[in-house]
């Protein structure tokens, strides 16, 4: 066997193995998707796997047919949307200094903030914290707290220094400041670290879930998994059931849980196609020539 034929069948191991880890990946995810469209009758025996049997909509139904349920997934969005951008601003106004090296006392900063990586205050500080400052009920109690992920942080900064110093240094020569610099040279160079924190940022706190739990009492402050954890918790007491021309339909809570799992996790997929593009390094490449 020649290096061509070896090379062949090396190709073709990877492929397989990919397309199984991708199928284990998938399996459990699709079979979510079947329960939420399948019947009782087919839940209780046993005979969903992979694709729906007797499809139906009836958890769908008593998901979205709350009117609540709109509200907090658009409030959701909204909290969403203003935590990533924020979120992003501060990390990239504490990752551009902390990457030059002439930053006074950048080093001691950089101990602090890899100590914050592994000793935290817990929740019970925290929660008085953000009860004394008034912000429980609020939006602000969800975007506050964790407004640096100080591993995104290290991530930002080690990718600023990466950043070819000719650049900088020759837009220092023709006259632009640190701002100037930074909009004009770093962030345009930055996308894939940009794209990427931001979605981590975004998946974050659209999955969050214990804070809410924490912060907000208020029904109409609700994020959408906040929401979706009571109509959980409700469908687990109490028989729920729809009414569907002359017909009374039950609906087993297994099926109101797929329902909203799929709910809560297709806006974030949606996502994924439009950042794609974005996820591959080295876009500086070239930038600078030898």
């Amino acid at each position: 066997m020649n290096l061509n034929d070896q090379s062949v069948a090396a190709q073709a191991t990877i492929r397989v193995f990919m397309i199984i880890a991708i199928f284990l990946c998938l399996a459990p995810f699709v079979h979510i998707f079947a329960l939420s469209l399948s019947s009782n009758s087919a839940i209780l025996s046993g005979k969903v796997s992979l694709l729906p049997v007797d499809f139906n909509l009836s958890a769908y139904k008593q998901v979205l047919g709350d009117a609540s349920m709109i509200r907090s997934l658009l409030y959701s969005i909204v909290l969403t949307v203003s935590y990533t951008l924020f979120a992003l601003l501060m990390t990239i106004a504490a990752a551009f200094p902390l990457s030059k090296d002439k930053l006074k006392g950048r080093k001691q900063m950089m101990v602090l903030i890899i100590v914050t990586m592994f000793f935290s205050g817990g929740p019970i500080p925290e929660y008085m914290l953000v009860k004394e400052l008034g912000l429980t009920n609020t939006m602000w109690s969800l975007i506050l707290p964790i407004l640096i992920n100080p591993f995104f942080l290290m991530i930002m900064i080690t990718f600023f220094r990466a950043i070819p110093t000719a650049l900088l240094e020759a837009s220092e020569m023709d006259g632009a400041g640190h701002l100037r610099s930074l909009l004009q040279i770093v962030l345009p160079m930055s996308l894939p670290v940009l794209a990427t924190i931001g979605l981590f940022y975004a998946v974050g706190r659209w999955n969050g879930f214990m804070d809410s739990l924490y912060y907000i009492t208020d029904p109409k402050q609700f994020p959408i998994q906040l929401k979706l954890y009571q109509i959980v918790q409700n469908s687990m007491t109490n028989d729920t059931t729809i009414t569907e021309g002359t017909q009374y339909i039950k609906i087993l809570p297994e099926s109101i849980k797929s329902a909203s799992i799929m709910l809560a996790t297709a806006p974030i997929l949606l996502v994924y196609p439009w950042l794609q593009r974005y996820f591959i390094a080295g876009s500086q490449v070239g930038a600078v020539k030898e």
